[in-house]
């Protein structure tokens, strides 16, 4: 199966190149370029790519906006790429609905892994936004754990925090001691109790409810750190 990708980038040599190194995949064909984040919300509806990757930064429509308007439309993921790594813009596009987060000096293979990863239905995050996220939630040591988490049972809590640490469905199972089906339930109980979108933001709010701390970062390596489908 071909993943079909947009590439946006105000820079055309940057745009250029990463829609070259993509298309030079036997599984990728990048669909529509775009050199803001309105003609991307656009090329998004007229091409219906499974991918679309936007810079953070540019004119019209910067890519958080256009991140936002694609994630409303359905049915396309967003990588982030940018030379900026502030914690403000990595917050920012992760509420957005971004998938995933790269910084633009990423390597030809990890790109074209990031691409592959979040068509799968996984998300990743390049190892430096991760170390910002255990740095973000757990500044001044273990928060009082958060109300929200009531409406969890036991099992669903190990379940995020095992989330949390980066574990993979498998790995949860064996670690649980049950099956992968049974996991997959967990995991989409724990979302749909806690209202979050995806696994990413399981992460995220296993942080900002106390209950991750500080001996429990998650796993990282690589292009980034992947977090897999429900």
């Amino acid at each position: 199966m071909t993943i079909r990708v947009m590439v946006a980038d105000d820079q055309e040599l940057v745009r250029s190149g990463f829609a070259m190194i993509l298309d030079a995949q036997p599984d990728i064909e990048v669909v529509a370029e775009a050199a803001d984040g309105a003609e991307a919300v656009e090329a998004v509806r007229e091409h219906a790519p499974d991918v679309a990757l936007l810079d953070i930064r540019m004119p019209r429509m910067d890519g958080i906006e256009a991140c936002r308007a694609i994630a409303a439309h359905g049915g396309c993921r967003t990588v982030m790429l940018t030379t900026f790594d502030a914690d403000e813009y990595v917050f920012e596009a992760l509420h957005a609905g971004a998938s995933g987060f790269l910084l633009k000096d990423v390597r030809r293979d990890d790109l074209v892994h990031a691409v592959r990863v979040v068509a799968a239905g996984d998300s990743l995050l390049a190892p430096s936004v991760a170390r910002r996220l255990v740095e973000r939630y757990t500044a001044g040591g273990p928060a009082r754990t958060d109300p929200r988490l009531d409406a969890l049972t036991g099992r669903e809590r190990e379940t995020l925090l095992l989330l949390a640490r980066g574990l993979s469905n498998a790995e949860i199972a064996a670690e649980l001691v049950v099956s992968e089906h049974t996991v997959k339930t967990h995991v989409g109980n724990v979302l749909a109790k806690l209202g979050l979108r995806d696994r990413i933001q399981a992460v995220i709010c296993a942080y900002e409810t106390g209950l991750v701390t500080p001996g429990t970062p998650p796993a990282g390596g690589g292009a980034g750190t992947a977090v897999s489908p429900a």
